[in-house]
């Protein structure tokens, strides 16, 4: 309802589409779509398609199965309710056509109960059914099996679901941000990664759901990598490390303590609340806990009030009020400063214990470049916690290098708060509440010692966590125009040689000739230049791809974290082999087995054929749009300089980030330098008519 879905007529359950049929006489639209979870359908919406039926208008069911009552908690549909049953049921309401769509083919061999009339295909065929749908008079039905993502998670911890051998890893360098894998599988596991050369995308693995829609995305930076685990510390034993850890001193429970703790959903936020009312209980303590999900389920906010008292006169009301926190354990900093969050704050008061490490909100699925504002949100917490109590650490960056999941980032922010001497329970009562907890409880208690550890000595957790990391270092960006330079130059030598890094430079030192001539402290300009000139120049064709995947940096960083025997397969579209895939309309996407590293080590070697009339890949439409580009943007950069003046510096500027734009690989490349186009042509406009611009403004 509330992402880029364009949907409305938001009803409530047993109503899904029947304003449709209201309204379908007085309006021009001819057929919609309706959302129905499985679960809304046994309970109620089995009417609404017989009402929509029996009215004859153009309508299609998407009935979700996905196996759970997701909305309100994961619970399990009441009553049997097979696939086949409800494809029985919808063609006995007298639907004209219905399909089942599904991620698992081989679970439908056996279609004896299954209409003859109702088709099976993969999930992928979606759009394609979608429109057959809208050319389909009178009531459709789609019905869409697939296992909710965060069930499948849970049930996988619970060793209740199969778990493939299978994990998907993006080599950053190939990847070129587009953000086409968001896309194609709207998933939240796809993650945001700041590089020298803009925002590339991981996966995260401790949320991904093993759904492997990622791997649709038109892009040859995704690997899958079989039977690989991710990888833990190697330090020495940690429970020796543990046992040398002091007890912090536990503050005494004198008058009702309010803890706020926030977080993303799926993540652990309740159980964390769950363990402090548990362990508050085993010590003959007074808890009241009260819990806010909403839709967070779906990787949204998540907040659990937790009061803690001697007595329950203290705890009329589960609800901190405003200012009322005690303490803060912000398992995410942006859900933190949320406004039912940071309503409970006080400079005055709170105390907190915050993880410095950004989980990306849900709007990052559908804009891939969306601000974060990391230093806003900080600030923000500086000016409303207590000057003493103000701890900041990398919490999931710790959990994720020590403990191989980040699922264990939130009990490790309570072990770091309690070390600090910030919750006046005792460590054996949040240990037995752990065990009582019954779920990966050597893990938890781990992970709740890892954040003691991280308290008591922060300097001993960042040596084992550079051990994990080994010599892959923290990659240093580039800030001043000539550390821009420096970098873009020896990555175009590496790229094809030194005559065209010199062809780059001399572009942009014109470039900042010209803009000192009007703006002497300026370098804005230049830095555009250098940046994108660099991009348009280093195109990532089928020879770059090669060198980025066989020159030593993407085995340094699949070492780094995985371990285990695992083998590695390439996910990738080769010109030459052509086809079509017939679910996407797309070239077709192949698996290549371990082999294509050492067939990447001899392409690259390949580099010099680049644009020569040997070049077999330079004759396909991508590579000449790309080289097209080039030459554009040399002669946008003339006519720049040549008409140059303070009051269109800023157009200009922004002409030159035209590149920015231009992301990803064969379609999502064609369709983005069609949106760079347009743009540019607007550009182009107002810095001819710079005048428009200051009368507009």
């Amino acid at each position: 309802q509330w992402m880029d879905r364009d949907s409305a007529m938001c009803t409530q359950m047993g109503g899904e589409g029947v304003p449709f049929i209201g309204m379908s006489p007085y309006t021009n639209r001819k057929h919609i779509f309706a959302n129905l979870g499985d679960g809304t359908y046994f309970h109620s919406g089995t009417l609404a398609i017989r009402a929509a039926v029996a009215s004859k208008v153009n309508i299609t069911y998407k009935i979700l199965y996905n196996d759970a009552v997701a909305m309100t908690g994961g619970q399990h549909v009441d009553g049997e309710l097979p696939v086949y049953r409800v494809a029985q049921q919808v063609m006995a309401e007298g639907v004209n056509k219905a399909w089942i769509l599904t991620e698992n083919l081989d679970a439908y061999t056996d279609r004896s109960l299954i209409p003859a009339a109702v088709q099976i295909l993969h999930r992928d065929y979606l759009d394609q059914v979608m429109k057959e749908c809208q050319k389909t008079e009178g009531a459709t039905v789609i019905i869409y099996d697939q296992t909710c993502a965060a069930e499948k998670r849970r049930r996988r911890k619970r060793g209740q679901y199969p778990d493939p051998a299978k994990r998907v890893f993006i080599n950053k360098s190939v990847c070129e941000g587009c953000g086409d894998c968001s896309v194609q599988s709207n998933c939240v596991a796809v993650q945001p990664t700041e590089t020298e050369y803009g925002r590339k995308r991981k996966i995260n693995q401790s949320m991904c759901n093993k759904d492997f829609s990622c791997l649709k995305g038109f892009c040859p930076s995704f690997v899958t990598v079989l039977n690989g685990e991710p990888k833990k510390t190697k330090a020495e034993s940690a429970e020796d490390i543990f046992a040398n850890i002091p007890d912090a001193n536990v503050p005494p429970l004198e008058h009702a303590y309010n803890i706020m703790v926030t977080g993303i959903g799926g993540t652990g936020v309740l159980t964390v609340g769950a363990l402090l009312g548990m362990a508050a209980h085993l010590e003959g303590k007074r808890c009241r806990n009260l819990d806010m999900t909403g839709l967070a389920q779906k990787g949204g906010e998540v907040l659990s009030h937790v009061r803690l008292s001697n007595t329950p006169d203290d705890l009329r009301t589960g609800h901190i009020i405003t200012g009322g926190a005690d303490l803060l354990l912000a398992c995410d900093i942006v859900s933190a400063v949320g406004k039912t969050s940071y309503e409970t704050l006080s400079a005055d008061r709170t105390k907190a214990v915050v993880n410095t490490n950004n989980t990306p909100v849900a709007d990052f699925v559908i804009n891939n470049s969306i601000n974060f504002h990391d230093a806003q949100v900080r600030e923000t917490l500086f000016k409303v916690l207590r000057d003493d109590g103000r701890n900041f650490v990398p919490a999931t960056e710790y959990a994720q290098t020590l403990m191989g999941d980040e699922i264990a980032t939130n009990i490790f922010v309570v072990g770091f708060a309690w070390q600090k001497g910030l919750i006046p329970l005792s460590r054996e009562s949040i240990e037995r509440a752990i065990e009582l907890n019954g779920v990966a409880i050597a893990d938890n208690k781990k992970a709740f010692n890892y954040g003691r550890l991280a308290a008591h000595d922060p300097g001993k957790v960042e040596a084992m966590v550079q051990t994990v990391k080994g010599d892959i270092a923290e990659e240093e960006f580039a800030v001043t125009l000539e550390g821009i330079i420096e970098k873009r130059k020896k990555y175009l030598s590496d790229y094809q040689n030194d005559a065209l890094a010199k062809r780059y430079e001399a572009l942009v030192r014109r470039v900042q000739k010209a803009e000192q001539s009007i703006a002497a402290n300026s370098d804005s300009l230049a830095i555009a230049a250098a940046k994108f000139y660099h991009k348009l120049l280093a195109y990532k064709d089928e020879y770059e791809v090669a060198r980025l995947y066989s020159d030593g940096n993407f085995k340094r960083e699949i070492e780094a974290q995985f371990s285990g025997n695992y083998t590695l397969k390439f996910n990738l579209a080769p010109p030459m082999l052509g086809g079509i895939d017939p679910a996407t309309g797309r070239p077709k996407k192949r698996e290549f087995g371990p082999w294509m590293l050492g067939a990447f080590g001899i392409l690259a070697k390949f580099k010099g054929l680049r644009g020569t009339p040997l070049d077999v890949f330079g004759y396909t439409a991508e590579r000449k749009m790309e080289r097209d580009l080039i030459k554009e943007y040399e002669k946008d950069v003339d006519y720049i300089l040549a008409h140059l003046k303070p009051e269109n510096l800023a157009v200009a500027i922004e002409i030159l980030c035209i590149p920015d734009v231009i992301k990803g690989y064969g379609p999502v490349k064609h369709e983005n330098a069609i949106t760079a186009q347009k743009l540019r042509t607007d550009l182009m406009d107002k810095f001819d008519n710079p005048e428009t611009l200051r009368r507009a403004a």
